[in-house]
């Protein structure tokens, strides 16, 4: 079966939609990151100059900016691999997993339109994704890959965060972690109970496993098509 590849426009949900799937009440409740990221767009972005795209793909920025936006990529990615779900249930799904992914769904694609408007004329283009590795009509495929997608999310801020200079924009990884972390926990109870935080994501001092930008990157590039080049963003 031919596999289709989608951009993150033709998966994109606009403001308002984004605004009420915000207001429903869900499973994992959001309103803590919500005030978060309403004090990081309050706080507002310096705006000297748009993204930067050559040769070497779409720059990121540097400082927390580039840090914003490499966390903007990485939840584009997952809002249009939830959104794909939902759109294209996979065989046998039950209720309680189809109404799982819907919430999910609505959290990332929340946590991608925060960074956007926060970011606002800093904010890296929509990027093209390829799911064409992905059959989104497998049970396991689709749950091996939100565990791929969910436990590098969780490196991903877990790296990230000390590397923002900003207590607000800290502030609010730290919201966004948690919740990903949730998602984490439940799709690996999916996939084999009693797992949610076993030895793949926890390390000898009972911590979560810490990526650095490039090393999430160089995985995540196997489902971005569009060129990222992260040469700019801090590494202390």
């Amino acid at each position: 079966m031919e596999k289709e590849k989608y951009s993150e426009k033709s998966l994109s949900v606009d403001g308002d939609l984004a605004a009420k799937m915000m207001a429903r009440r869900s499973f994992l409740q959001y309103t803590g990151a919500g005030v978060a990221a309403a004090t990081l767009i309050m706080a507002g972005c310096k705006k000297d100059g748009n993204t930067i795209m050559d040769d070497d793909g779409v720059d990121l920025g540097s400082g927390d900016i580039g840090i914003l936006n490499y966390a903007y990529a990485l939840e584009q990615l997952e809002a249009a691999f939830y959104l794909q779900i939902v759109a294209t249930p996979y065989s046998g799904i039950s209720a309680d997993e189809k109404a799982y992914f819907v919430d999910v769904s609505r959290h990332e694609v929340a946590h991608r339109e925060f960074f956007k408007n926060a970011l606002g004329d800093k904010a890296i283009p929509g990027l093209e994704v390829n799911f064409s590795s992905i059959d989104f009509t497998s049970r396991d495929s689709v749950l091996a890959t939100a565990k791929a997608f969910e436990d590098l999310g969780v490196s991903a801020y877990n790296g990230a965060g000390q590397l923002l200079e900003s207590a607000d924009y800290l502030l609010l990884a730290g919201k966004i972690v948690s919740v990903e972390a949730r998602h984490a926990a439940y799709i690996r109870d999916l996939i084999q109970c009693g797992t949610f935080a076993n030895s793949d994501v926890v390390d000898a001092n009972g911590l979560d496993v810490v990526r650095t930008p490039a090393e999430v990157l160089a995985i995540a590039g196997t489902y971005i098509k569009t060129k990222i080049n992260a040469s700019n963003l801090p590494t202390t």
